[in-house]
């Protein structure tokens, strides 16, 4: 099979590192796309093999286009795979059909019978649950990271480790009201924190964070691309209405957030940030909300053998078989106006 991995944000790389790894394993031909506005942050370069152009992307004829986004051209060869940027099926537009994509790769059940009775009103896509690429990782390298953590406890002379994750989504990101508080939080209690933005995130309110941690010995502000390996060494998370703290549940630890929008909250979430670091110490100690992180487990993502990534190439080449490998995808005029505009017209 030839696969193309398609990104258009940073986010998108530790995604399909787990997939990409799979694919060669089993034989088949891979090819990136990164434009050249986000090519400095590709980590995969020497390993890769990586183009810019739609033109490269279009001759190379490839049988399927694996996309953690919302757009791909329509005029690609390949069965367009939606394999989605993240858990939070509260965010706007996680639901909405734009039409795009041949196959939807779903997590969990939760987004598995929102996309079937989608596809049943639709009629143009098929659903299959495989779990998510991204997590083979997290469940890979449980353990992987022990001397790291280790080393930071020993360093800092603290006890835990707070990984501080906000959205960047203007009006759901706690980022702007929370930033005292987890400074105190930092200089009053037996923890280190270490606060990882979302690639997206306002610049000038990570430049605000940045210049506060640097005089301060227990908290850092890290610019890794991924973010798995803080999740496996964290002790406990604060965020909002972030993808990311189903990422960190489905390690069944626990999570403060700060007046999440999600749909299923199981875990601790307060309304405003002067309860937060009560509420830090709190979950800390007595861990309340660990029968109720069940559910996200259960529903968003029940596999935890870090075989998803098989899973999704199997279903692609299921639908192949079934189905054949379509030249284009059919799109009304106005969807094909935006595909021309974000990504040029169709090369000749």
């Amino acid at each position: 099979m030839k696969a193309i991995l398609f990104c258009i944000n940073p986010y998108s790389f530790g995604i399909l590192k787990p997939l990409n790894d799979e694919l060669i394993a089993r034989g088949n031909e891979v090819l990136w796309y990164v434009p050249d506005r986000i090519a400095d942050k590709f980590p995969f370069k020497n390993e890769s093999i990586v183009t810019n152009s739609i033109k490269t992307l279009y001759d190379f004829k490839s049988d399927a286009i694996f996309v953690p986004g919302n757009e791909v051209p329509h005029y690609l060869s390949g069965v367009k795979v939606q394999v989605f940027h993240g858990l939070a099926g509260e965010k706007k537009g996680h639901f909405r059909i734009r039409n795009y994509f041949d196959l939807y790769l779903t997590q969990g059940p939760y987004f598995t019978s929102r996309f079937e009775d989608l596809a049943k009103k639709h009629k143009d896509f098929k659903v299959k649950e495989t779990g998510w690429c991204k997590l083979d990782t997290l469940f890979g390298s449980k353990n992987s990271f022990n001397n790291e953590r280790e080393e930071i406890l020993k360093n800092s002379n603290k006890k835990r480790i707070v990984l501080y994750a906000p959205t960047f989504s203007p009006s759901l990101t706690c980022a702007k009201h929370a930033k005292d508080k987890i400074f105190e939080i930092a200089e009053t209690e037996d923890v280190f924190v270490i606060i990882k933005f979302h690639d997206l995130m306002d610049k000038a309110i990570a430049e605000e964070y940045i210049a506060l941690a640097a005089n301060r010995p227990n908290v850092t502000v890290s610019e890794e691309r991924n973010i798995l390996k803080f999740l496996i060494i964290s002790d406990i998370m604060i965020s909002d209405t972030s993808s990311v703290v189903y990422e960190f549940t489905l390690l069944d630890k626990p999570v403060v957030t700060v007046n999440s929008k999600s749909h299923n909250i199981c875990w601790r979430d307060i309304n405003d940030v002067e309860h937060l670091r009560k509420a830090l110490i709190e979950e800390l100690e007595q861990d309340n909300f660990r029968e109720n992180r069940k559910l996200i487990i259960e529903q968003y993502h029940p596999y935890s053998d870090g075989k998803s990534s098989a899973r999704m190439i199997e279903a692609v080449e299921d639908y192949i078989r079934n189905f054949g490998v379509p030249e284009k995808r059919k799109l009304n005029i106005y969807r094909k106006y935006l595909m021309n505009k974000m990504f040029g017209k169709e090369p000749k």
